[in-house]
């Protein structure tokens, strides 16, 4: 059962699960992005401890300064070759599928001062790359990586992973909207006046129904008819003749204890009003109590 504002609601659930997806994708793509940064600089330094023929200390967790800087150090001191640190990171990133656009320091451990520097650009024309021939000796040193653009390269798998997903994500959502659009039935409201109220109810005869509050309930042929008789007359004692003439003798044949069965049938359906009651007078008929 749907009114008519829920293919607005729909549409908003689809419009919201399009932009979550999407954040989701993007904020996926950048964890994987830096996940395969921080394995590409391990590696580095995993290189540049075995350059320095040390096979024991460990590289340290490499650190995300930000979205785009990250830091690599060392738990002994070591020395460093600017040359060898220019192709170990430059081959480590290419591996990684990873950016070629970045800026490189390292930095003195004790007071952070740059002790060699360098930036890296995809056209390599372009690229600032110092005097290299002079050996950073043993110490404790901070690498710091940060790239200059956005990880576009890198997170362009990603993307269309998430366009394709946003993609199914809207187009089971308008079947979905189709779907409940087609087995919905319209609830008439105030502007139809082919009702009658019976307590909390809305009786529609031509529409076999009741309606109570946003609930449609349905109701046979025998248990309109009989609703219909009982509403003609609120509060009357109606004899059993007369409801087996009108409802089954004047369109066929009583068979049995039809009437009793409906007469149930149709107080369970009015069950959820208190003030309505479908009582059984004994040996003469029933009556519709509306209080």
């Amino acid at each position: 059962m749907m009114n008519n504002s829920t293919p607005y609601f729909f549409k908003f659930i689809i419009v919201i699960g399009l932009l979550l997806s999407l954040f989701s994708c993007t904020k996926e793509s950048n964890e994987d992005t830096s996940s395969l940064i921080k394995v590409a600089l391990r590696d580095v330094g995993h290189r540049l401890l075995l350059s320095n023929h040390d096979s024991i200390s460990i590289v340290k967790p490499v650190i995300t300064l930000d979205s785009f800087e990250y830091q690599l150090s060392f738990e002994e001191q070591v020395t460093i070759q600017p040359d060898s640190l220019v192709t170990l990171i430059k081959n480590s990133f290419l591996k990684a599928n990873l950016p070629q656009n970045y800026l490189v320091e390292v930095l003195q451990c004790k007071n952070r001062a740059v002790a060699y520097s360098y930036q890296m650009e995809q056209n390599i024309e372009k690229s600032i790359i110092p005097c290299g021939g002079r050996l950073l000796k043993k110490g404790c040193y901070h690498i710091n990586v940060r790239f200059t653009k956005k990880t576009e390269k890198a997170n362009s798998n990603h993307s269309y992973v998430g366009i394709l997903y946003s993609f199914f994500f809207v187009f089971f959502g308008i079947i979905a909207l189709v779907y409940f659009k087609r087995k919905a039935k319209v609830v008439p409201f105030e502007n139809d006046k082919n009702y009658t109220i019976i307590g909390k109810y809305k009786f529609y005869p031509e529409q076999n129904k009741l309606i109570k509050e946003s609930t449609e309930i349905s109701l046979s042929k025998k248990e309109c008819e009989l609703l219909t008789i009982f509403m003609a007359q609120p509060n009357q004692i109606i004899k059993r003749e007369e409801l087996t003439k009108k409802v089954w003798e004047d369109h066929g044949v009583f068979v049995g204890r039809s009437l009793d069965t409906y007469i149930s049938k149709l107080r369970l359906k009015l069950k959820e009003d208190a003030s309505i009651k479908l009582l059984n007078i004994h040996g003469v008929g029933y009556k519709l109590e509306i209080n």
